[in-house]
């Protein structure tokens, strides 16, 4: 059931806060020898639902991370957070990684392990229960985090889509 859920917001909105997930030393054998550059994983967001990632490449690692962070701003997605945790569960799979996002009650903290914990306390999210399985690869595991937080839904978007109110949506 593929939805399309991106919901683009401009950069310049918001106050954003970069997180540094991974570098990567890269080499290029050439004639010549090896000619070594770098690449960043980034991750930025505001601390209050908005989050986004890039990769940046270049020769130095300065410049890599802040090429990251400039791609990162260009892909920002809404994410709705219900007092501090994530509204529902969720299961995302990006290549060989598979995420598992649940919601935690309060005083949990983020149970999560490196990729997935930058991007999560991007979005703001406080407390969850989150779990990785098949690849460790931060690429793809920010990738599938991103993707299980992008079709995150709350409450009003789904009396929204179902044409019902509110509190129809909670009564059943």
């Amino acid at each position: 059931m593929a939805r399309e859920t991106k919901r683009e917001i401009r950069p310049t909105d918001a106050e954003l806060k970069d997180r540094l997930v991974a570098i990567n030393r890269v080499t290029k054998v050439t004639k010549g020898g090896r000619t070594f550059s770098f690449s960043a994983i980034v991750v930025v967001g505001d601390e209050n639902g908005l989050v986004g990632w890039g990769l940046g490449k270049a020769g130095e690692v300065a410049t890599a991370i802040a090429k990251g962070v400039e791609s990162a701003k260009k892909n920002l997605i809404k994410v709705p957070v219900h007092k501090g945790t994530v509204p529902h569960e969720q299961y995302a799979r990006y290549g060989g990684a598979s995420v598992f996002l649940k919601p935690a009650s309060h005083g949990t903290g983020v149970v999560a392990g490196g990729a997935m914990r930058a991007v999560l306390e991007s979005v703001g999210v406080t407390d969850v229960l989150a779990k990785s399985k098949g690849s460790s690869n931060p690429h793809n595991l920010v990738k599938a985090t991103i993707q299980a937080l992008s079709e995150m839904r709350d409450a009003r978007m789904v009396a929204e889509h179902r044409g019902v109110s509110l509190d129809k949506v909670f009564n059943g």
